[in-house]
């Protein structure tokens, strides 16, 4: 505080926030009030008072007096205004302090830290998690490695504390001197035996943690590593398509080891700093003299009065003229209101913001597509292009529509109902691609075509052979002869590191044809199941028949796809890829599970294009004639590049309508990249399309890009419904869109309840992910990527040694505005709360408030908000919304955030 006062203009300038009519008003009222006074002291002085000026008090006159003489006050009447400036702000610093001193308040403390650790913290400085966590992060390493490290944890079957006695009774182990008292212990745990349950009530009793207190002692200790901890939970109970989950009991073994090194770690500290081991006796030095580290000095306190009076526009003669009792009320105000709560009402004020102008923007766009002619007889588009809900496929789409508008676009969650462990051609293991409330039992298998087989066995050798040399090489490395060698041929390296940042397009160009040597040559999904229960037998991969029947009436309904179909319908599963990105699977599909959802899409078409599949289809009264064809897709929301799959079995006669829909999609493409751009601030404003589809690409195979996308960093709502009401409404990729058509559902809302069920959890999750890591970046997100090690194969860490870091990094959310995600449903009031109280899951983060809710009547145009447990009407604050040309004209020359507008270009098949 003192080098605020002194190096800063804190008493120089009034806080920015202040409007200037207010800074003017105060300067000019003290000029006034000073003058009087002045004047009549000096009227005092010469026996000319009349007593119409109130003398000040002694303590007031002479403070007064004191600032006069400080600013020499001879030449008062040449003052310039920044001088009277800092007379003000400097008088108005004294006489809160002197108020403060007045209240006699006494200073606020911390409260009572639960953990011991945190009092000797607090009270000596010294951090005994330093020793505890120096030990758990490299044995959780090596606990959790999925096969990255050169060696295997001996006797890790046996779970985390036997492997952990194990491993550092071992007779060439290095024990730091602090755990070798602990050497009794962990004897005990490796004969076997071990009651963890019994080991943590010990810990805690020896710690002195009252019964009441046991529970949130646990669960302080598992935050201190909560990367670790929760990492090991996961593990042990969510990972079972990973090839060497933690076993059983993982988590309580894990509490046990760190509180029985906390008590060691404490015992040592005590010994130095007290001489004593009794870990009773050092808790109660530390609390004693932890207990009166105060919260606010008198500084502190007058600096939060001083920015209030400014703000507030109060004068230095009114705060003069407060009692002692009005200024203990007033600091007893602040002091109720905390920072907590300030941060609160801030928080709730930029959500209301936001929320306003989205509720206003989908009323008054949704008016204008209400006056818009409508089609008498519904005929089919000329394709359609089905999407995740993803906020990042909203801008393609859009660009779609724009492009071709005689297109439509739907979007459902990107698996595509396709829940499976999926294994592709060049994959060692399986993975989930589907959302994380969903365990599949289903497993696809990539295959070479039949004919490919010899080609694909050649290839896999290869690819083989190259990853036992990599991994050798990799293993040899951490040896002494293996380091000499690295050293002195590792400059060989930098060639090919300076050109994939020096020329990144034409070094990925040469990996690619490189990579055609051991890629896998053409493939098909083992899609359809032959035994009656799914497995990973080769004959129980896939799917029986009703089943692939029933994902394909689920989706198309689901979209609202059930009559009036076109000849192609193209679905998009999207992912991204980019070099040295360890944190890819956070951009990649959500739906998915952080996969990627190309494998969704290829599955559905192949499902959806069967004959037979359409034959039981038709029985459950959707008829998918013989001209109408699926095709998957992938797109990669990082490059913008697009893959299709299977385009050999398109017919002859839907070709051509193939290569429109391609041309239309490269357009939009490159229109999606150039929005896209105006984000990234190494990338000029004034860029053509194809030259941002350019610097995209670049960007994904750069080494040295650190944001190769901004993923979901602009989200910040859902929308649920029928295309039409949002089509043509500039959305800013802010927004999740699904598809549902509620004329087609049943009075239960059956089909929305189905999609509410994915799609909440998943948006929900992504919102609060982005939300948590953007206000708390250190503590739930994990700060800055650059630094980072990958470890475990799991996650990263922040240098050599951290805890483990699973939430996005400061590149990921540097453009974020954190806000609960808002949903807007088209259904009504009654039909969204059935549907909440049939699941619980979606009922607890609605009633929570872990999420905002509203919803939308498209045949009136109206909302209503669910607001402390009920629907209350919504009244648009205003009746307008800007009109643009088309999303460029909207976006050029832009780089922040974008309010909402109405777009004429795209409207279905031509309308205006």
């Amino acid at each position: 505080m003192q080098w605020l006062l002194a190096e800063s203009d804190l008493l120089k300038k009034f806080n920015e926030s202040v409007p200037t009519q207010v800074a003017d008003r105060m300067v000019g009222g003290t000029h006034q009030w000073v003058y009087r006074h002045r004047d009549n002291k000096q009227n005092e002085s010469d026996g000319n008072t009349d007593g119409s000026v109130k003398q000040l008090d002694a303590p007031d006159a002479a403070l007064l007096a004191s600032m006069l003489k400080q600013f020499r006050d001879h030449n008062i009447d040449s003052w310039s205004k920044s001088k009277w400036t800092a007379f003000v702000l400097e008088l108005l610093w004294n006489v809160c302090h002197r108020g403060v001193e007045q209240a006699g308040l006494a200073a606020p403390t911390l409260p009572r830290p639960l953990r011991h650790r945190d009092s000797l913290l607090r009270a000596t400085g010294v951090d005994s998690d330093q020793l505890v966590h120096e030990v758990m992060i490299r044995f959780c390493g090596v606990f959790l490695d999925q096969g990255f490290a050169g060696l295997s944890l001996p006797l890790r079957e046996s779970g985390f504390a036997a492997s952990f006695a194990n491993l550092y009774l071992q007779p060439m182990s290095i024990m730091p001197s602090w755990m070798k008292p602990m050497r009794a212990e962990l004897a005990s745990i490796a004969m076997g035996g071990f009651d963890v349950h019994r080991s943590i009530a010990q810990s805690l009793q020896s710690l002195g943690v009252d019964d009441t207190e046991q529970k949130d002692y646990i669960h302080q200790t598992m935050l201190a590593l909560r990367g670790w901890a929760g990492m090991i939970w996961q593990m042990e109970t969510a990972a079972p398509f990973f090839p060497m989950p933690a076993p059983a009991g993982s988590l309580a073994e894990f509490i046990a080891i760190h509180l029985m090194l906390e008590r060691h770690a404490i015992a040592d500290a005590g010994k130095r700093l007290y001489g004593t081991t009794d870990l009773h006796q050092i808790h109660s030095h530390t609390s004693a003299k932890a207990a009166t580290v105060p919260v606010a000095s008198v500084e502190q306190r007058t600096y939060t009065v001083f920015q209030l009076a400014q703000t507030g526009g109060w004068m230095p003669d009114q705060l003069l003229a407060m009692s002692q009792p009005q200024w203990q009320r007033l600091i007893g105000a602040i002091e109720s209101f905390t920072e907590h709560d300030r941060r609160r009402i801030f928080h709730l004020a930029f959500e209301k913001h936001y929320r306003t102008d989205t509720l206003n923007a989908i009323v008054n766009h949704g008016k204008r597509v209400a006056m818009r002619p409508k089609q008498e007889v519904k005929t089919p588009p000329a394709y359609q292009a089905i999407f995740c809900i993803d906020d990042r496929e909203e801008s393609i789409r859009r660009h779609l529509e724009e492009a071709d508008p005689a297109c439509e676009t739907s979007s459902a969650a990107g698996f595509f109902a396709v829940a499976m462990y999926y294994q592709g051609a060049d994959h060692a293991h399986y993975r989930p691609l589907c959302p994380n409330v969903i365990t599949p039992s289903h497993y696809v298998r990539e295959e070479p075509l039949f004919s490919s087989v010899e080609d694909n066995e050649k290839r896999a050798q290869r690819r083989r052979r190259i990853g036992a040399v990599t991994h050798q090489v990799h293993a040899s490395s951490r040896t002494m002869l293996g380091g000499w060698i690295t050293g002195i041929f590792g400059a060989v390296a930098t060639f090919p590191m300076v050109a994939r940042i020096m020329a990144p397009r034409l070094t990925s160009q040469v990996r690619e044809l490189v990579g055609s040597l051991t890629r896998p040559p053409a493939t098909e999904l083992h899609i359809e199941r032959i035994t009656e229960e799914p497995g990973q037998d080769f004959d129980a991969l896939g799917y029986s028949l009703p089943e692939m029947a029933t994902i394909v009436v689920r989706i198309l309904q689901d979209i609202g796809m059930v009559e009036s179909l076109p000849p192609i319908t193209v679905f998009f599963g999207h992912g991204s890829s980019s070099l040295n990105n360890p944190h890819e699977s956070a951009y990649n599909c959500g739906a998915c599970s952080g996969g990627r959802g190309g494998p969704n899409a290829r599955a559905f078409a192949m499902m959806a294009n069967d004959s037979r599949v359409r034959a039981l289809v038709a029985e459950q009264g959707i008829v998918l004639p013989d001209d109408v064809r699926f095709v998957g897709a992938y797109h990669n929301t990082c490059s913008d590049d697009v893959e299709y799959y299977d385009l050999d079995l398109l017919p002859r006669s839907h070709r051509n309508l193939f290569r429109r829909i391609e041309a239309s999609v490269n357009e939009a493409r490159a229109r999606n990249a150039h929005e896209r751009s105006r984000r990234f601030e190494s990338a000029p404003l004034d860029m053509t399309p194809s030259l941002a589809l350019e610097h995209v690409e670049q960007r994904s195979e750069d080494l040295s890009q650190a944001r190769p996308e901004y993923n979901h960093a602009t989200t910040a709502m859902v929308l649920v419904g029928r295309r039409e009401w949002s089509r043509g409404l500039f959305l800013d990729r802010r927004s999740f869109l699904t598809s549902y058509d509620p004329t087609i559902d049943d009075e239960n809302a059956t089909i929305l309840a189905r999609i509410l069920a994915a799609a909440i959890p998943v948006c929900a999750g992504i919102g609060l992910e982005y939300y948590f890591s953007t206000v708390d970046n250190e503590g739930y997100g994990c700060g800055s990527k650059l630094p980072h090690n990958i470890a475990s194969m799991l996650g990263v860490m922040t240098g050599a040694s951290s805890d483990l870091r699973p939430g996005l990094s400061q590149q990921m959310v540097e453009i974020h505005e954190p806000m609960r995600i808002l949903f807007v449903i088209e259904t009504t009031p009654a039909r969204m709360l059935a549907i909440m109280a049939g699941n619980e899951t979606i009922h607890r983060l609605v009633s929570g408030r872990w999420v905002q809710l509203a919803v939308y009547d498209a045949e009136t145009s109206t909302i209503q908000q669910y607001v402390d447990g009920q629907f209350r009407a919504y009244v648009p604050t205003t009746d307008e919304l800007p009109i643009s040309p088309s999303s460029i004209d909207w976006y050029r020359g832009q780089r922040d955030h974008l309010g909402f507008a109405t777009l004429n270009a795209g409207h279905p098949r031509g309308e205006q």
